[in-house]
């Protein structure tokens, strides 16, 4: 009993101390968002744990919304849809206007609310900066190939359901330029220029942000897009980004 009461306080005096941690790193730093029990603000910049918190609304459509709607992001409910294996019960249809700058091609799109709570992110503090950065130019339009769609992985007749049977990922081809300008996967990911290097900079900037993002850096069946979803990974949080 003693060993275990040794080990007990021991464990309680390393979360003290790394709390303390966390609290003086944010401090110093001048970054409050790093700090793992700060309310998730969609406005604030990206910390340390704004992937998990993202993540952690998979759970929490009321407080999803809730965030959204602090943002700005301008949206519409979906209603519930079950056919089989497939459906989801959190969608929002993002709309034109409010905080959100950019626009999406085919218009509206339909995801679960914790993607489009990281889409919101992903633009402003990932997309529209790299965008500047490298093309003078901001993002005016998205371009994606949909969500929500009742297929298992890879299209095969059976295994593992994938993410888009539950509109719990999005995928991206390409960007248009306020100055008119496309930058797609397909076309530019190969390159040495800026826009293969912004393409490269919004597929890492989607890693801190979303479960599981997948590049033509993958395989082949992404050579065209960036798959983006918020999956589940267990407790230990297990992320992906190829």
């Amino acid at each position: 009993m003693k060993q275990v009461r040794r080990a007990t306080r021991a464990i309680v005096w390393m979360l003290v101390i790394l709390a303390i941690g966390f609290a003086l790193y944010a401090l110093v730093r001048n970054r409050p968002q790093d700090l793992p029990w700060r309310p998730l603000d969609l406005s604030e910049p990206v910390g340390m744990f704004t992937g998990r918190k993202l993540a952690g609304l998979t759970d929490d459509f009321p407080k999803c919304r809730q965030l959204l709607d602090q943002a700005g992001v301008r949206y519409l409910p979906l209603a519930p849809v079950v056919s089989g294996q497939c459906g989801y019960a959190d969608g929002v249809r993002l709309t034109a206007g409010g905080a959100r700058t950019i626009g999406f091609s085919p218009r509206e799109v339909g995801t679960s609310c914790p993607v489009a709570a990281a889409l919101a992110v992903w633009e402003w503090q990932v997309v529209q900066p790299a965008a500047r950065r490298h093309f003078d130019s901001p993002v005016a339009r998205i371009e994606h190939f949909g969500s929500y769609n009742c297929r298992r992985l890879y299209g095969r007749s059976t295994g593992d359901w994938s993410e888009h049977a539950a509109a719990n990922a999005l995928d991206v081809a390409g960007f248009v330029l306020a100055d008119g300008r496309r930058v797609t996967v397909v076309g530019d990911w190969k390159g040495t220029g800026d826009r293969a290097a912004f393409l490269r900079d919004v597929r890492d900037g989607a890693c801190g942000l979303f479960s599981t993002v997948l590049s033509p850096d993958y395989n082949t069946a992404h050579r065209d897009h960036l798959h983006l979803d918020q999956a589940r990974r267990g407790a230990m949080g297990w992320r992906a980004c190829r």
